[in-house]
């Protein structure tokens, strides 16, 4: 049994939309036009539990090919073609999705034009990522105010169509309070510069004959003719998101601004391309009360006596979300902040910030708001804490941030689903709105957690589905329904914050008598509705309707298709819900390195995910068991014949969407920062290595994969002729071959160092079973047995060596556990059951030396942690054996120095996979330096591009040295020349010689000299 081949199950175009496509290409389209089944598939879903399939997707360069679309579209021949605009794609509501074309401004169009900091104001295009034009701003004390919780992904064009707001919007506002002009492209190509305009201006627009004079006329004439429904309809809210905003057309000082109308609008009305915004300057000072209590609720009924001292911003999270956070990697930032206490649980907490210029002035201000927490009985309090200054309140609102992403995180198969997440009501009636929505979901017998900003009267509330299940499904309607006359009867609006979406049909019923005036603007925008359509309004003389939340497909109806034997084992990619944690902007920050480099959305965890679970849906549907081919043991002789003869169909061009899945693993380093930083822990190394065994049942390996899989094994070999080797990999020519025919470049050599000699000079003795049970307890006290891996071992001996020299100058017996593979190559290239073999044997051998009370201890952090990782994985291996990290170990061995003089000072860049799995992994070796009276800080960096073999691999080479380029190399060179650079990770170390022609040393080097050099003093 073999997997199946899988053609594209729809047609990759409508005959329209090729020819719509062809012609746009034909006018000078100078961006990206793709049909693939593969980026349809990851764009037909976001954050939300929808799922669209696009037709197309293009990827303007510039706001010239935004234009091209827009007069194509314009013509009689292409009016059945619809297009929506996208850019971070993490939207709650599906407001992006499309049948038709996706057009990303995010890919291309991503640069910060103009910073104006004299007159308080940036231009910037519409793909920039909000984190992205933050650090641009720091610099001059600046910063664009609207606080999101996808701040690090969501670009500058979705915050404008959809508002956005977030943490702080009750003293900074919304999206649409700090946009300034927008460059904007109407229908037909007309590109207008949208600003607040006087009377005499508004004439002169309204004056012209074209599509912005029909925009002006119809705007202004409805705010005229409506004032009076507006004031009626629109509610007095800090979040009065409906789209299509008529009630602030008209601003306070006279003048008229389009913008609070394309604010909001979805990308229903054009395309938003550029944006002039307004920015603030930062608070020069701040504090964040933390404050505990018991339960929820008196968390929400607090809030209303808190808001009399006027704080910058009141966010709550209930005891679910601090759960899920306590057992994220976040938390141990932020533990300090929330001490728990015997008998008292935390069941809430309400984060209450305070800013100000000065410091006295602050300090009083909090003074009295603790003094208030201290005489206030109102409710119970469990207590508080402050954090003080920009470092501090940042670490507990990235634990804040992760909230959204962590409720997906739960375990089971309900989770919890964004669908009525975003309802807003008068701040004071929010606790009792509250109440009521908690007694409707316990109704339904619903599992959610609660988050949000109780300041501004939006609380997250996210029920808990199994959307396979038909019946969980089905209670999207009767929640949705109940919740929206929930809203209207306390004030507020079904949708606060995240936009309509496809809960656009509610929109009638919310406006009423003034709806039509929204359809009109709509056709003076998009007379045949091809603008996002379905989305907030349809023209009145379009036969349309809007969306409806149960008339679109569901994720679910696709993913229910899928053997629950099959979902549940591969649950890490199973389990993505779009929230897009991965497409992180920072290139100091270690999360999907290939997604930076690249900028292609199948490069990316989720893209990934998406890839995997619609494969998995079509094995499936042809019938074939996935589990049960993965349980059959393969070999490169068995099935060799129709391996080739699929292969060499495929080189013909053969379609099978297996490959578009191949690609997009192929391009990922397996640096497993995504299992631990995705807030979901889709973990794509996982079902990479697993989709790779399962393709390789029906395509044929490349020798590279047989070369990089067996090095483990060769290299002890190998080193017995080293020479010969090292001269053989310094041939231009036999670099050249082993290119053509391996497809490896920059081999390593092997190291020169006397490594017998370093095992005499120690006294080093091989660590066997009978040899370690044979020591009385005082020498098992000073004993450590290394385990040696193959890439310190033969190419970094000199490494490896200064580790053991380390261990004996500390009076310490070092045991030499004997060479093994540990399986890591294999199992990334997919041998799976190789890796399980390799595994098994080397964890029998290590766990029986392990039983005798002296630690095992590793070197590199990436194969080290394949013992407590992949091993995990494997049910031969049982138990995994409990092999150190160097600093886990030394944290015990290392006694302190004597620094009678200043230390040295050394900066150390870290391995991604250690960082991320192990996040104290960096401040244990800054602790340690410490100890010993040596400076040490971790400089935060993105992945250095090499992550074992990915470098080497001549199809990543490129996109390998732009990872290095993007953080690791801009990282180094600012390093100061006193100050020495530090790396722990084979991989790294390596890069930076292959790049920077230069070695960077591990920190247990560094701890040697200081070691050797005080022995010697003494």
């Amino acid at each position: 049994m073999s997997i199946a081949q899988i053609s594209s199950p729809v047609d990759p175009v409508s005959t329209v939309c090729g020819r719509f496509l062809e012609a746009l290409a034909a006018r000078g389209f100078e961006g990206e036009i793709e049909t693939d089944y593969a980026i349809r598939t990851v764009l037909a879903t976001d954050n939300s539990i929808y799922h669209r399939m696009p037709q197309a997707a293009i990827f303007p360069r510039h706001g010239q090919d935004v234009q091209l679309i827009a007069e194509l579209l314009a013509l009689a021949e292409y009016r059945t073609i619809v297009v929506a605009p996208r850019g971070g794609g993490t939207g709650t509501n599906g407001q992006s999705l499309t049948e038709g074309i996706v057009v990303d401004l995010s890919r291309h169009m991503n640069r910060i034009l103009e910073i104006n900091a004299e007159e308080g104001w940036v231009r910037v295009q519409a793909g920039v990522v909000k984190d992205q034009l933050n650090a641009a701003l720091k610099p001059y004390g600046l910063f664009f105010a609207p606080e999101l919780s996808t701040s690090n992904r969501a670009t500058i064009g979705g915050m404008i169509n959809t508002d956005a707001s977030g943490q702080g919007s009750c003293t900074y506002g919304k999206t649409r309070d700090h946009v300034l002009a927008l460059d904007f492209v109407l229908m037909g190509g007309e590109r207008i510069q949208s600003h607040a305009m006087d009377r005499a201006e508004l004439d002169e627009w309204c004056a012209r004959q074209d599509r912005a004079g029909e925009v002006y006329r119809t705007a202004r004439r409805i705010s005229e003719e409506k004032a009076e429904l507006i004031t009626e309809k629109f509610p007095k809210l800090n979040r009065c998101l409906t789209g299509y905003d008529l009630a602030h057309l008209q601003v306070p000082d006279g003048r008229f601004n389009l913008n609070s109308v394309l604010c909001g609008a979805e990308g229903s009305l054009g395309f938003v391309v550029e944006a002039r915004l307004n920015v603030l300057r930062i608070p020069k000072h701040t504090v964040l009360v933390n404050i505990r209590y018991a339960g929820f609720m008196d968390a929400l009924r607090d809030a209303r006596a808190l808001l009399v001292h006027k704080p910058l911003s009141i966010e709550t999270i209930d005891s679910r979300v601090l759960l899920l956070a306590m057992q994220d990697i976040v938390w141990a930032t932020v533990a300090d902040y929330f001490p728990s206490e015997v008998g008292r649980e935390t069941l809430g907490i309400n984060l209450v910030e305070f800013s100000d210029d000065d410091p006295q002035r602050l300090d009083e201000t909090v003074a009295r708001f603790v003094d208030h927490l201290r005489l206030d009985t109102s409710v119970e309090r469990l207590g508080h804490t402050l954090a003080i200054g920009h470092d501090a309140v940042k670490q507990v609102y990235a634990m804040r941030k992760r909230a959204v992403g962590l409720l997906g995180n739960v375990s089971g198969e309900a989770r919890p689903q964004a669908f009525v997440e975003d309802t807003a009501v008068p701040p004071e009636k929010l606790a009792d709105f509250i109440a009521e929505f908690r007694a409707l979901l316990d109704s339904h017998g619903l599992r959610y957690g609660m988050f949000g900003h109780v300041d501004a009267g939006v609380l997250h509330v996210r029920p808990a589905l199994d959307m396979k299940d038909p019946a969980q499904a089905a209670l999207i309607r009767p929640v949705s329904d109940a919740v929206a006359k929930l809203t209207q009867k306390y004030g507020g609006l079904l949708w606060g914050e995240h936009g309509k979406g496809v809960r656009s049909e509610y929109a009638p019923a919310f406006f009423g008598a003034l709806y039509p005036s929204l359809q009109e603007l709509k056709a003076a925008f998009d007379p045949h509705n091809q603008f996002n359509p379905g989305k907030i309004a349809t023209p009145l003389a379009v036969a349309a309707r809007l969306l409806t939340i149960d008339g679109v497909p569901l994720r679910g109806e696709l993913d229910r298709q899928i053997d629950e034997r099959v979902w549940r084992s591969y649950g890490a990619a199973m389990h993505c819900n779009g929230n897009g944690a991965c497409y992180n902007f920072d290139l100091d920050d270690a999360m999907c390195p290939s997604w930076k480099a690249t900028r292609q959305r199948v490069q990316s965890p989720k893209g990934r995910a998406s890839l995997i679970r619609e494969w998995l849906r079509l094995q499936q549907a042809a019938g074939v068991d996935v589990l049960a081919v993965a349980r059959q043991r393969s070999s490169p002789v068995s099935g060799f014949v129709p391996r080739l003869r699929n292969s060499f169909n495929a080189w013909r061009g053969d379609p099978d969407f297996s490959h578009d899945v191949y690609d997009a693993m192929a391009g990922c380093l397996s640096c497993k920062s995504c299992a631990s930083q995705c807030p979901v822990k889709v973990n794509v190394p996982e079902f990479r290595s697993r989709f790779l065994d399962l393709y390789h049942r029906r395509y044929m390996r490349p020798l590279r994969d047989y070369m990089i899989g067996s090095l483990e094994f060769t290299l002890p070999y190998l080193s017995k002729v080293r020479g010969v080797y090292n001269l053989l990999m310094g041939s231009k020519l036999v670099g050249a071959l082993i290119e053509r025919l391996f497809g490896m470049v920059d081999s390593p050599t092997f190291s020169r160092h006397d490594f017998v000699a370093t095992l005499k000079r120690c006294r080093v003795r091989p660590a066997t079973p009978q040899a370690l049970a044979a020591l009385s307890e005082a020498e098992r006290s000073r004993s450590v047995i290394f385990v040696q891996d193959a890439f310190t071992r033969y190419f970094e001996t000199e490494l490896f060596s200064a580790y053991i020299e380390l261990a004996f100058h500390l009076g310490y017996q070092v045991w030499l556990a004997p060479f093994r593979p540990n399986g890591k190559p294999l199992n990334v290239q997919g041998f799976l059951h190789k890796f399980a073999k390799a595994a098994s044997r080397n964890a029998l051998s290590l766990n029986a030396l392990s039983g005798h009370g002296i630690p095992l201890v590793g070197l590199d952090p990436a194969m080290t942690l394949v013992y407590r990782q992949e091993y995990a994985y494997v049910p031969e291996v049982g138990t995994p054996p409990p092999v150190l990290l160097p600093q886990e170990w030394l944290e015990q061995a290392l006694p302190p120095g004597t620094p009678d003089q200043p230390g040295k000072v050394f900066r150390l860049f870290g391995h991604c996979t250690e960082k991320t799995s192990i996040p104290e992994s960096s401040s244990r070796w800054e602790q340690l330096f410490l100890r010993r009276g040596l400076q040490l800080r971790t400089e935060a960096t993105g992945c250095c591009g090499m992550s074992g073999t990915y470098g080497h691999e001549a199809r990543n080479a490129a996109t390998s040295k732009v990872i290095f380029s993007q953080s690791w190399q801009r990282k180094l060179a600012a390093v100061p020349e006193q100050v020495e650079p530090l790396a722990t990770g084979y991989s790294c170390r390596s890069q930076v010689k292959r790049f920077e022609g230069r070695r960077l040393r591990h920190p247990v080097e560094a701890l040697l000299d200081d070691v050797r050099g005080r022995t010697h003093a003494a």
